[in-house]
């Protein structure tokens, strides 16, 4: 008798158990469903809502964790690269994410779609720029074309690469500007990458002298100038070239070797100075474009009837 009595309670404690259980589980589900915004196509609830934001909070962490393991074995440059593709594709995670949810919710995105067509339309117009330089900005990042530190001349502006952005990469020009440049130039125009296989770069001044000097002097002078300039490579060694036969000079180049051609301005202006001293030593003369102007003059007479 009292082991039925005790089975009788026990069973009874678990209906009440069952009962209160059903109960949260359906206050839950109410909570859940509760619309915080309705209309007669959006029908938003806090389910929804909390389904939208676990999803960011996952995606953002996913992200994380594949950052960190493709940028694991990288060097430091390389991984602050990445930083800008990530960043693009957490936020493009981000909107799929939320129109996916709220399709499977029961949200009815054609309409919405629908009323902003032509919104979307002139957006398109408006953004695909944008979107040609960040796509070249990840073909940039991912082909390795352009590396932070890369001397590159654009639009006859020289500058060195300190940032590689999604949209765009910034340099600084030999006046300490910063020049920024849309990505999507990189792959349209035609770009002058100075440093892009090695450090090296051959560099030339352009010399005219006078018509009767002596051309085996001119050039000697020229290798003295290159050899005795700091900076200036020893090999390969540097090399003159007689050039042409101007109209009013003998064109000569002093050819040579840097690796640091950000610089070249200054140093080819300290040659240039020794150029010219060495010159007026040895009584060689940098001549200046002559015309001879030849005048004739034509007698005419006159016929008159007599």
């Amino acid at each position: 008798m009292a082991k039925n009595q005790a089975t009788a309670n026990f069973l009874n404690g678990c209906d009440i158990k069952m009962e209160n259980l059903e109960n949260a589980v359906r206050a839950i589900k109410d909570f859940l469903t509760y619309r915080i915004y309705d209309t007669d196509t959006v029908h938003l609830t806090i389910g929804t809502f909390l389904t939208i934001v676990i999803a960011i909070i996952a995606v953002t962490y996913i992200l994380k964790l594949v950052h960190r393991l493709v940028t694991a074995k990288l060097p430091e440059e390389d991984k602050n690269k990445f930083i800008s593709i990530f960043g693009f594709l957490k936020y493009l995670f981000y909107i799929l994410a939320v129109v996916t949810i709220l399709h499977s919710s029961g949200v009815n995105l054609t309409v919405l779609l629908t009323a902003s067509a032509a919104l979307f339309v002139g957006l398109g117009f408006a953004l695909q720029y944008l979107f040609q330089d960040i796509i070249s900005g990840i073909l940039i990042i991912l082909d390795q074309s352009l590396h932070v530190g890369d001397i590159i001349e654009v639009e006859n502006k020289v500058g060195r690469v300190f940032e590689i952005r999604l949209r765009t990469t910034r340099a600084l020009t030999r006046d300490d500007k910063v020049l920024v440049i849309p990505n999507h130039k990189f792959l349209t125009d035609s770009i002058y990458n100075y440093t892009q296989n090695h450090k090296t770069t051959r560099e030339s001044i352009k010399i005219g002298v006078a018509y009767g000097s002596d051309v085996k002097l001119v050039t000697q002078l020229l290798e003295e100038v290159a050899n005795e300039q700091q900076g200036v490579l020893k090999s390969p060694k540097s090399f003159v070239l007689f050039e042409d036969f101007g109209d009013s000079a003998l064109l000569f180049s002093l050819n040579y070797y840097i690796t640091d051609s950000f610089s070249d301005p200054k140093m080819k202006s300290e040659m240039r100075y020794r150029i010219d001293t060495k010159f007026r030593a040895h009584n060689i003369s940098i001549p200046f474009p002559q015309r001879d102007v030849h005048l004739f003059q034509k007698n005419y007479r006159l016929k008159t009837n007599s």
